[in-house]
């Protein structure tokens, strides 16, 4: 199979900003601070880190040298003057100073997250892409499921919804701020929230997928920016839709040792040691019209069960077939595996801590790259 890898890394910084192009009665005009977190994908080349397997750490490394200068400082001193320290500026910021100071290559993506809830993400092609999460509590069931499945009972959710939005839309640049993100949003908090969505039009059979499309065809009318939705069913598992292809994702977590074989002896790398893996699985695949689904959660969970066996509590540098213990040769592994077993698997993220780690793609470019 071909591949496509992307590393990913992570760093928070705490900063101060005041946003003078907002209304001066706007909540963030004044001066006033957040904990941000700095998320980037790169498609590096080989040869880029010191060894094969370092990447990770590397990209880290040079991540960390850039949000050291925006940490425990003022961002209006830090930016360009023209430049209001906005999260969708802070994200072109950075990735002009990981380009041309600190030689990142390949960069795919280069994310700010301002809060738990809201953030920018800049793609490869300069379009930023606004995103903001909502939550709402409701009850259903899927009425057309085999007799037993638990699903087919009564039950609720905390359901989370993330709304993105692409401020450079059709190739204008407008102004998307999650003030209007709220506004549009919140006559379906009310339709959805402490709500049976059976009941609700559109809404007999809510899977994850029916309601990512749901949501989409209503907000698209009054959001003609919208880029994707993302409905989370749990914490583990939930639907993309962006007007044509639905995309299914299942995360779990391994506690796994290993030790990178490359590593020089005086690299802590080099020796064995372990880690907390978040592992996400993500699917692609037609909607099945009758189940409102395009693969079964709990499919997903029991045919990739035997290979998480393989991974979880085990020694990596054990596992046949495995080049490296490192996070981009781990992610090929699993992709290769989940795909015999669930051909519908093209893409798979592998964090090895919060936000750093790698993603395993299947294809030339990969499939498109929604958080």
């Amino acid at each position: 199979m071909t591949f496509t890898t992307l590393h990913t890394a992570s760093r928070h910084f705490e900063s101060a900003r005041q946003v003078g192009v907002l209304p001066s009665g706007h909540r963030s005009h004044g001066l006033h601070g957040h904990s941000f977190v700095a998320r980037i994908r790169a498609d590096l080349p080989a040869g880029w880190a010191p060894y094969p397997g370092a990447e990770v750490h590397t990209l880290g490394q040079r991540l960390a040298a850039c949000t050291s200068q925006l940490d425990y400082r003022l961002l209006n001193e830090v930016l360009p003057a023209e430049l209001p320290p906005t999260d969708e500026n802070l994200a072109r910021w950075l990735r002009d100073e990981l380009v041309t100071r600190q030689r990142v290559s390949g960069l795919e993506q280069v994310g700010i997250q301002s809060t738990a809830d809201q953030g920018v993400d800049l793609d490869r092609h300069d379009q930023a892409h606004v995103w903001r999460r909502y939550r709402f509590q409701s009850a259903h069931k899927l009425p057309h499921v085999p007799l037993g499945h638990k699903c087919g009972r009564l039950h609720g959710h905390g359901f989370e919804v993330i709304v993105h939005a692409n401020q450079n839309a059709g190739g204008r640049d407008i102004s998307i701020d999650y003030d209007h993100l709220d506004a549009i949003w919140a006559p379906f908090h009310y339709q959805l929230n402490h709500k049976y969505l059976n009941d609700i039009e559109g809404l007999a059979n809510p899977t994850s997928e029916v309601i990512a499309g749901w949501l989409w065809s209503r907000l698209k009318v009054v959001l003609p920016e919208l880029s994707w939705v993302t409905v989370y069913e749990t914490g583990s598992c939930g639907a993309n839709f962006n007007g044509q292809d639905y995309r299914i994702w299942k995360e779990m977590t391994l506690d796994s040792a290993l030790f990178l074989q490359h590593a020089p002896a005086d690299d802590p790398h080099a020796a064995i040691h372990g880690h907390t893996y978040t592992l996400r699985l993500h699917l692609a695949a037609p909607l099945d019209e009758v189940m409102g689904w395009t693969v079964d959660f709990g499919d997903v969970k029991t045919l990739f069960n035997p290979i998480f066996k393989m991974l979880d509590h085990q020694p990596l540098h054990e596992l046949p077939g495995l080049a490296d213990c490192d996070a981009a040769s781990l992610s090929h592994w699993i992709l290769n595996k989940a795909h015999e077993v669930l051909p519908q698997v093209d893409r798979v993220d592998l964090y090895q801590t919060r936000g750093c780690g790698a993603l395993a793609l299947l294809g030339a470019e990969g499939p498109a790259l929604p958080i």
